[in-house]
Formats: structure tokens, C-alpha cells, sequence
């Protein structure tokens, strides 16, 4: 099954672009068409073998053992496809699963198939490389769906997306790898084909004047500058150039640069597709893929791309994807639907960007270019990378293994609000934790398409915990309890699959509050849960230490007549449980300590369904292969149609049993709907003094007090106060803070912070259109004098 964002591997060895970014020039002037008019027939040919390394890896030695397994994974594909091809006279299609009969999804998943054939037709190495029988028989087949399927006479019927991206990608990169074994005839009407449906990046060709955005974009314009290089176009090359920068609406779509709205990368790292989805793992990997495949197919030519905005994508690197991959693998709480698809998991998404960084690296000069190159060198040592990577990339990977000047960054610590998308993602060398949030600028889910089907709690508190490689892969989404994702609170109603009325879909709650503050590498988060479809509120908060996360629920609220529960953890693992008076241990995953009484309810079980069930789509679905695995799961039950119960929890990640039983590091200082507050010391709080608070409402706790709606963190280390301030609501202009600790002099401080020293500081913070940003402020602590 082709991957319906299968991307073609790397360009080889060979950099990308010159040493000094080509971008640091001047937009060109596309009044003037911006095309070297020297450019001939060599020009073109030059970029198609560029293109065609992009998808084979170029000239590279097949008797190498690195190359052993990609070639052998390629030649199992390609093989396969080619026993089951229909070769029948008369044929009405390729494949049996493929009729066919109008289905979109057929269409470019028949492309797709061709493609991967024509790929070990062209690999040096492969089984079928050179094979003449083969070679006709693709021709054939393109043939076939020219007549039958896709071409300029169609009309497009079912997912766009099979008309205008996937089937083109898919014949563009077939007719750069056949050019020389296919007749300019030929060439010419599957051209005229992909002029219809992909005529250019700008626009969504079924839609009036609908200007595309994002990763569909980026996909377009590669799809665009193929084209041209296959139909030697220079003004469709630098349309497709032009495309990147949105040069057609004076830059309102452009890739390079940042929005407050919809579509693409925001200020704070955060990247959004459909307009209010977090999916900086999906369609956000999709876009730095064509981007980087673009920029290095263009480097150095007539059509070089050279907006010197393009650093918002290399920045993007270590703000926006960076944070969200552990040991190679992208974490699922930015996946969106994507998690629902059996041949695109997270580690699959992780090796994508890891292999696109790389493409940047090549040619992004300094300082981008070590560190890019230092990032991948550590999440491809510690990951699945070569598991599954193909020619091109395993070639990238092997390099920068076997590169001692490069050296291998760790695992980083830290911990980053992405306000603009309701995520959190808190990092530790051991560990690492993510939060999904919902809001009303944010979908608490979404699906369609076949895709998704239990989605229903992933944007309500979810906690994703990542202790090693392979707990969220190996089968974890189709057989996980999806009423019961670790983290939330939830109605026990039955639940229906998720599904949209047309295309894909996005539900979004009520709330305003969902985000929180961060400050010296710790952070607090908060969600207003506003439940979807019935009455439940409740008031979530969570703080993120060194070695521990304090969870806390208050106000929680239902009149249905269900039961109500909070799902402390649900862990695919058949480890023991032991639990004691006041805590619980999952052997090799965590500790839980349960202050006030809170007692845990337990179930470990065994589990079967198949990937089809969570994802029956055209182009992605899942196999009706059963898929086994085991679960302990720890809840609190707070009984039926509760009103203003709470819970609390310190989840202790890697802790051993007499860890988890003395755990003194964490006091919680209140829980309530007003305001919930905890303050930690010690190894908690890197050897100093942590308060951190979600006030609700104006409020006290711990010393500190609080004029208005807030998150606050509170870090005390080093003769050091250090201050952060967000409105996570988003719906308060300013607060007043008054601190418990003195503090004599103001080190520094945001221009929207203003302070008052003394025994009881006080900091006001202009908050203000600040769009949940945290704000913050150092002081001296101690006395004056």
C-alpha cells in the first residue's frame, strides 16, 4: 500500500545549493518572468537528473551493505505490484483493487503504484532495474488511465486532493524517471492531464478562486516545477518558484512567513492546516518536504529560488518541528488524523522531516547547516531511521553517521506553550510529555475521509508520555481504548465513530482557555473542558517538573446521568502493576502518587481490532489484519452527574516503586475552580523553588496573589526570581501579580512587564493581544543592601 503522502526520497550526497544561501538576494520580478532566457535544452536536462536523484538516491553503489535492505524493501514493493498488475487485453484497469469505476481514490493509487515500479525500473540495484518487459508495461499503464481515467477531458469526482495532488506527484515523478523511454507524444498529453488538475500552485482548481495555503501549496509547486522540467516550460518552472512566495497575491499566502490566522507557520512555532487543526506532524512535514525538495531542485539554476524570507522555513526547524520529535519519531499529538493511518506512523512522519532537514542542511550555510545536520546525526542514531528508509535517505543517513565532524545532538530539555495551536510539549533527557489541548480557535479533533473513526477525546486533555521508541507505533491506535486516552476526563457515554458529512471534518468546543505559561525550561497548562455533545465542565491544570507532572481537576460537572471519569494513564504494556496506599507503579513506565485520598480504579486486558477500523480511507486505509496487544489502565471514577469533583495525581515518568512511595518533592496548594496551584523544590525544580498556578478567577494561593485570570510559574533558583505571566483565555487586558519572595533589583524584563521591588513585588503585565504568549520578568531576590 503506497503511502497517500508517499514523498520520494532524498537527493544524494551532492549539496543542494551553494555555500551561501541563495536565498539572501532579491525576489525576482515575475513582471520581467524571471527566467534566464539562455536556458536551453541542457538547463533542463540537468534538473531532470536532479529530479530523478531526488526519487533513486543518483549513481550510488548497490554493493554496498548500507543500500541491502532499501533495495530489498523497494524490489518487494515493485514486485508485488507487478504480480498482481492486470495485463489482460482489453483491460479496464491496473490492479483488482483498483477498478477503476470513478473512485479518486483508484486513480492516484494506480498512478502511485506506476510510480513505484518506474522507481526500481530506474534504481541501480534493484531487481527490475533497466527491465525493457517492465518498462513497456508501465507505459502501458499509463497508457490505460490516460484513456480511461485522468486526463484533460475529466471532471473531478470525489477527493480533490486524488485529482490535483497525488495523481500528478505520481506522474511527474514517473515521467522524470522514463523521460528518455517515453515519446514526446506521450509526454505531452499526460501533461496536458496534469495542466488540467495542477495548473498552477496558487489556486484549487474545483473551486472558484479558492488560493491554496500551506502544505498544499508547497505539494503544488513541486508538482508545478516538475512539470515544467518534464515539458522543458521555463514560465512553469517559475510559476512554480513564484508559487512558493505567493508572488500572484502580493505575498498573502506566501510559505515564507508567518500568519495570525488559518493556514501555515505562526510566531510562536506553531503550524495549523484546515484552519483551526494542530498539524505541524502531517501536513506540516508535508510542506517542509516540498519546500526543501524545491529549493534544492532549483538551487544554482536560472529559477533559483531566492526570497530571502525563506529563513522563516529554516527557523522552523528548531521552533516548530524540533520540539516535537523524540528519537527520530514525530509525536502523534500533532498528527492530527494521520494517526489513524497503519503506513504512516509516527515514525514514519519522523523520518520524513529528519530526511527533509537534511536536504536543507545541504545547502543552508551556517549557522543553520551544523546544527541541522547535529539534530538529525542524534535522532537517526537513536531512532528507526534506517528501518525503514529508502535508497536516497538511507545515503543521507549513512553520511552523517559516518561524519566525525558532526556531532550527534542529545536529547534536549525544555518546555514549549505553542499557543496558537493548543499544544504543549514538555522535554527531558529521559522522557517526554505532550499535552493536547482544544479550544474555540482550535479542533478538539478531526476526521473524514475515512480516517479517524475514535477521535473523539484527542484534543481534550490527552497526554501522550514517550519513555522509548515504540509504545504509540506497533499498534497502539487501533486497540487502544479511544473512550479512555490518558489524560482526560470524560463522559462514559457510547460514542459513535467520527465521522464528517463531506470531506474532512474539524469539531471545536466552547472554551476560550487552553495554554499556559512557561519559564526557565518548566511550564503549567490549563483546559476549560467544555465537553463536546454534553454537560460536562471541568477545570484541568498541569505543571511539568524535572522528574514529575502534577495533574489536577476541579469543578467537575455533569447533570446526564452518566457516570464521569479521568483517565490517569492507559499504557500498551503487559508490565506489572503494584500498587500501595496512596500511589500506584507501572513497572518500566511510571510511578503515581495520589494525594487526598484519591483512590485509582485498575484494568489490564488484552486487546484486538484491526488498522481498517480506525481507518477505511481511499488512498490510506488499513488492513483487516488483526493487531494484538496489552493495556493497564488507571482511572478515577468520580460517580454519576458529579457536581464540582476533583482529582489529583503526580505522575513520576521512569520512577522505581520506592521512589514513587516517598515522593515529597510536590505540594499542592490548591485545587479548586477558582484557582489550582502547586509548589515544588528540590530535584522537582533543578535544585530550587517552583510555584506554579492556573488562576481562574482573581485569587490567592501559596503567597501569591493574582488581580485578574491568569497562568503563572514562579521559579526561585541562584539569587534569581524568575517571573512568566500568560492569559491562556486570551480575554484579559492586563494583571497584577503580588509575590510572596523579596526582591531587591529588576534584572530584565519584557517591555510589557513593568515591576515593583521590595518585600512583596509586584508585576503588572500588559496581556493585551498577546495571543496566550507567556511574559516574563527577572529580579534579584534577597534584600536590598
Amino acid at each position: 500500500m503506497t503511502s497517500r503522502r508517499a514523498f520520494l526520497g532524498a537527493v544524494a550526497a551532492a549539496p543542494l545549493l551553494a555555500a551561501t544561501p541563495a536565498w539572501a538576494g532579491t525576489v525576482r520580478d515575475t513582471a520581467a518572468s524571471g527566467v534566464d532566457a539562455s536556458a536551453g535544452p541542457a538547463d533542463f536536462a540537468r534538473l531532470r537528473a536532479k529530479a530523478a536523484e531526488l526519487i533513486t538516491g543518483g549513481d550510488l553503489d548497490p554493493r554496498d551493505p548500507a543500500f541491502a535492505a532499501p533495495l530489498a524493501r523497494l524490489d518487494a514493493t515493485a514486485l508485488a505490484h507487478r504480480a498482481s498488475m492486470n495485463l489482460a487485453p482489453g483491460r479496464t484497469h491496473l490492479w483488482p483493487d483498483l477498478p477503476l469505476t470513478g473512485v479518486s481514490g483508484d486513480i492516484a493509487t494506480s498512478h502511485q503504484r506506476l510510480r513505484a515500479l518506474a522507481t526500481a525500473w530506474a534504481s541501480r540495484g534493484s531487481a527490475l532495474y533497466a527491465d525493457e518487459t517492465l518498462a513497456a508495461q508501465i507505459i502501458g499503464g499509463l497508457d490505460l488511465l490516460y484513456e480511461r481515467a485522468y486526463n484533460e477531458g475529466k471532471r473531478e469526482t470525489g477527493n480533490w486532493w486524488h485529482w490535483e495532488i497525488g495523481a500528478p506527484r505520481a506522474l511527474m515523478d514517473t515521467c522524470v524517471l522514463m523521460h528518455d523511454a517515453v515519446d514526446a507524444g506521450r509526454r505531452a498529453a499526460w501533461i496536458r492531464a496534469v495542466d488540467r488538475f495542477c495548473p498552477n500552485p496558487d489556486r484549487r482548481t474545483n473551486l472558484t478562486n479558492f488560493a491554496e495555503t500551506g502544505a498544499n501549496r508547497a505539494d503544488k509547486a513541486l508538482i508545478v516545477a516538475l512539470r515544467g522540467i518534464v515539458g522543458e516550460s521555463a514560465d512553469k518552472i517559475a510559476l512554480a518558484r513564484d508559487g512558493l512566495s505567493d508572488r500572484r497575491d502580493a505575498g498573502k499566502h506566501t510559505l515564507f512567513g508567518y500568519v495570525t490566522s488559518g493556514d501555515g507557520y505562526y510566531a510562536d512555532g506553531s503550524f495549523v492546516q484546515h484552519d483551526v487543526v494542530a498539524y505541524t506532524g502531517s501536513y506540516g512535514v508535508v510542506l517542509l518536504q516540498s519546500v526543501s525538495a524545491i529549493l534544492g531542485l532549483l538551487g544554482g539554476s536560472a529559477w533559483q529560488v531566492d526570497d530571502p524570507a525563506v529563513r522563516v522555513v529554516l527557523d522552523a526547524v528548531e521552533r516548530t518541528y524540533a520540539p516535537w520529535i523524540h528519537d527520530g519519531l514525530m509525536m502523534d499529538s500533532v498528527r492530527g488524523r494521520a494517526v489513524s493511518r497503519q503506513f504512516s506512523q509516527d515514525h514514519d512522519a519522523g523520518r520524513d522531516t529528519v530526511d527533509a532537514i537534511l536536504r536543507l542542511a545541504a545547502g543552508a550555510g551556517e549557522p543553520y547547516a551544523a546544527r541541522f545536520r547535529e539534530l538529525a546525526k542524534g535522532w537517526i542514531a537513536r531512532g528507526r531511521f534506517l528501518a525503514g528508509a529508502d535508497v536516497a535517505a538511507t545515503a543521507r543517513a549513512v553520511a552523517v553517521l559516518a561524519d566525525d565532524a558532526v556531532a550527534p545532538a542529545p536529547r534536549p530539555s525544555g518546555h514549549h506553550v505553542f499557543a496558537d495551536m493548543d499544544r504543549v510539549v514538555h522535554r527531558r533527557p529521559g522522557w517526554s510529555y505532550a499535552i493536547s489541548l482544544s479550544s474555540r480557535r482550535i479542533a478538539m479533533y478531526e476526521c473524514g475521509n475515512g480516517e479517524n473513526y475514535r477521535a473523539w477525546y484527542q484534543g481534550d486533555g490527552a497526554t501522550y508520555l514517550y519513555l522509548d521508541a515504540g509504545h504509540y507505533s506497533d499498534g497502539y491506535w487501533p486497540t487502544v481504548d479511544s473512550h479512555r486516552l490518558a489524560g482526560t476526563t470524560v463522559d462514559t457515554r457510547p460514542r459513535d465513530p467520527a465521522v464528517s458529512s463531506g470531506g474532512t471534518g474539524t469539531f471545536r468546543p466552547k472554551n476560550a482557555w487552553a495554554g499556559g505559561a512557561t519559564a526557565d525550561g518548566y511550564g503549567v497548562a490549563a483546559l476549560d473542558l467544555t465537553a463536546a455533545g454534553t454537560t460536562l465542565t471541568a477545570r484541568k491544570t498541569w505543571v511539568c517538573l524535572d522528574d514529575a507532572v502534577v495533574c489536577l481537576g476541579a469543578g467537575i460537572t455533569s447533570a446526564d446521568g452518566r457516570v464521569i471519569e479521568t483517565v490517569v494513564e492507559n499504557r500498551r504494556t503487559s508490565a506489572p502493576l503494584t500498587t500501595g496506599d496512596g500511589w500506584a507503579h507501572l513497572e518500566g513506565v511510571a510511578g503515581y502518587v495520589f494525594p487526598a485520598g484519591h483512590r485509582p480504579r485498575s484494568l489490564t486486558e488484552r486487546r484486538a481490532d484491526t488498522w481498517r477500523s480506525i481507518n477505511d480511507g481511499a488512498s490510506t486505509q488499513g488492513t483487516d489484519a488483526t493487531v494484538t496487544c496489552d493495556y493497564t489502565t488507571l482511572w478515577l471514577d468520580h460517580g454519576i452527574s458529579p457536581s464540582g469533583a476533583d482529582y489529583a495525581w503526580i505522575m513520576l515518568p521512569g520512577a522505581t516503586p520506592d521512589r514513587t512511595r516517598d515522593f515529597d518533592r510536590a505540594e499542592i496548594l490548591a485545587n479548586t475552580a477558582t484557582v489550582q496551584a502547586v509548589r515544588a523544590h528540590g530535584r522537582s525544580a533543578g535544585g530550587g523553588e517552583l510555584f506554579a498556578a492556573t488562576f481562574w478567577a482573581a485569587g490567592e494561593a501559596g503567597g501569591v496573589s493574582a488581580s485578574t485570570p491568569c497562568a503563572v510559574l514562579v521559579r526561585r533558583a541562584a539569587g534569581r526570581l524568575t517571573v512568566a505571566v500568560s492569559d491562556p483565555g486570551r480575554t484579559v487586558a492586563a494583571v497584577t501579580l503580588v509575590l510572596s519572595h523579596p526582591a531587591h533589583a529588576l534584572v530584565r524584563a519584557d517591555d510589557t512587564v513593568s515591576v515593583t521591588t521590595g518585600e512583596r513585588p509586584s508585576v503588572i503585565v500588559d496581556l493585551a493581544g498577546s495571543r496566550g504568549r507567556s511574559h516574563t520578568a527577572v529580579l534579584a531576590v534577597g534584600r536590598k543592601g
